[in-house]
């Protein structure tokens, strides 16, 4: 645990705790300062996470997260914060940072992380209760938090996903300003799938409805896409399977386990969209969505068996479907992937803030910064510039 030194509470009666788990914070308070609108930052996922144990201090994940009260011990913010021994499950990747400065002498872990733990997903990391000054409370949260991790000579904080407002309003407070680039699907009010297709050139409509073809190719293969009470408990199972099947193949230790997507069903069933695939009576592979207000967020990805085209039927083309039926506006389909370009996917920013202790450490780590900014800018200005919509037949 890090300590919190020097004063707590100011002229204001204002004051910050840390709260070691989700728990420690009424769900009423966090959800109001949360919002409703994405399901990664409401209490229940945070407490899914935690009371499962794939976010703990035996995983690497210690919670310590910063609660500010008011005089009258009202909550009116909170910077969901864990201290890190490591920097897996973060995917804004910081391990040539660690590496060059453990080479150099410094000791870079533990460090602190505000973030949501093993998702790649935008949302607010200064969660701020409705009629709290947002600025006030904003301010106050980092400069705690950069505080702690001074106090603590711990060597960095890393505010990651942060949405760009925050990460606009808050590089004046000695953070240093990351962006790197996601693929989202805008929904431009099609009618059906067929009318996001009749957006596209002709030779990547061809090529969509192909691949579609391609993934029930054998016919035996059912796609279900399930929310709500149409989940049931067989449903988790069969996606676990797969999840752990590819997660181990890709990262060696998958960060999720069943305690915790039993727990997101009983408390978030109404939230999650769950895209199933099932070759002969068999669940075959799968794709875990959750549902935000005008939102489709796509997150884990498994399967057993490989056939072709199928990963692009069951994350993105049903990921579509889904938001047109529901009137969502985008679809974000998590975390890098060029290919997803020719699926109507087209590049978005990302922002992340970085505080890093050590003066001659953080100048590097900032002329680094400065080049990889513009670095992807240009690629994402190219990239945009080869989406597969209609505009490039010079319609």
């Amino acid at each position: 645990m890090v300590e919190r030194n020097g004063k707590q509470e100011d002229g204001d009666g204002l004051r910050i705790e840390i709260a070691q788990g989700a728990h420690l914070v009424p769900a009423s308070a966090w959800d109001a300062c949360a919002g409703g609108d994405n399901p990664f930052v409401c209490h229940a996922f945070f407490s899914c996470l935690e009371d499962s144990g794939c976010a703990s201090r035996e995983t690497g994940w210690a919670p310590h997260h910063l609660v500010l009260r008011d005089g009258a011990g009202d909550v009116m913010g909170i910077m969901p914060l864990y201290l890190k021994s490591h920097s897996q499950g973060e995917y804004v990747f910081d391990q040539g940072w660690a590496q060059a400065y453990e080479r150099a002498g410094g000791r870079y872990y533990p460090k602190l992380q505000a973030s949501v733990p093993f998702t790649p997903v935008t949302g607010p990391r200064f969660l701020v209760a409705p009629g709290a000054g947002r600025d006030v409370v904003e301010r106050l949260l980092a400069r705690t938090a950069i505080d702690l991790a001074r106090s603590n000579g711990l060597s960095s904080l890393h505010v990651t996903f942060a949405t760009e407002g925050e990460w606009r309003r808050l590089a004046d407070e000695d953070f240093l300003q990351r962006t790197d680039r996601q693929f989202h699907w805008d929904n431009a009010d099609y009618a059906d799938f067929e009318a996001f297709l009749t957006a596209l050139s002709s030779r990547k409509r061809k090529q969509i409805r192909k691949e579609r073809r391609q993934a029930l190719a054998d016919g035996a293969i059912e796609i279900h896409a399930l929310t709500g009470d149409a989940l049931a408990p067989e449903h988790w199972h069969a996606f676990e399977r797969c999840y752990l099947s590819t997660g181990a193949m890709k990262w060696g230790r998958p960060y999720l386990n069943r305690d915790f997507f039993l727990r997101l069903h009983e408390t978030m069933r109404d939230r999650v969209l769950l895209v199933m695939a099932r070759r002969n009576g068999r669940w075959i592979a799968g794709a875990l969505n959750l549902i935000g207000r005008d939102t489709l967020y796509g997150r884990n990805w498994g399967c057993i068996e490989d056939h072709p085209c199928l990963h692009f039927e069951v994350c993105y083309y049903q990921a579509i479907e889904f938001a047109i039926a529901r009137g969502l506006k985008r679809v974000e389909a998590g975390a890098q992937g060029e290919h997803k370009l020719a699926r109507g996917y087209v590049p978005r920013a990302t922002h992340s803030l970085h505080w890093i202790a050590d003066p001659g450490f953080r100048r590097a780590v900032a002329d680094y910064l400065e080049r990889e900014r513009a670095a992807v800018e240009d690629e994402s200005d190219w990239l945009s510039e080869h989406a597969p919509y209609r505009h490039e037949e010079g319609r």
